[in-house]
């Protein structure tokens, strides 16, 4: 269970988990051992993940976002297996979800430099990936692309 100090601790560490942790023990009022076991325990309970730096796609010539969504026939274990190793094995795909209630069974997220790039990548996937239904919805503007969780949502 979280405690108040922990949702701090995370609230900073989310939006800049390269913050010293003096500075961290200091802003949630801790000082820096106890600090760092909270820290140290988050991580080995789950509720940190992983540590990462963001780069900005557009920057490193990323600059299409294309949601493309499948619809598949059949739902078996074997083919959600099958289909998880072949997105997982794709830099390209950033973002891979099952859905319901809707008209796709899966939306997939998608970066390339170009849409002709994007284009030769749905083509290997179209000859890799039983469907039957595929749709892109390319990006004009990213309007809000956030990793920070609403901790203020989170019962303490």
């Amino acid at each position: 269970m979280l405690d108040n100090v922990d949702l701090k601790i995370l609230a900073l560490i989310q939006k800049n988990s390269s913050l010293p942790l003096s500075e961290i023990s200091k802003r949630v009022g801790v000082s820096a051992t106890p600090c760092w076991n909270r820290i140290k325990k988050m991580e080995e309970n789950g509720v940190i993940s992983a540590k990462t730096i963001v780069l900005n796609r557009e920057a490193i010539n990323l600059s299409i976002v294309v949601f493309l969504s499948i619809r598949v026939s059949h739902h078996s274990k074997d083919w959600i297996s099958s289909f998880q190793s072949l997105i997982g094995k794709y830099d390209e795909i950033i973002e891979a979800h099952r859905l319901t209630g809707s008209d796709a069974d899966y939306l997939l997220k998608i970066v390339a430099p170009s849409i002709e790039e994007y284009d030769k990548f749905q083509q290997k996937l179209i000859g890799e990936v039983e469907f039957t239904k595929m749709s892109s919805s390319i990006s004009l503007q990213e309007m809000k692309n956030s990793h920070v969780l609403p901790l203020q949502q989170c019962v303490v």
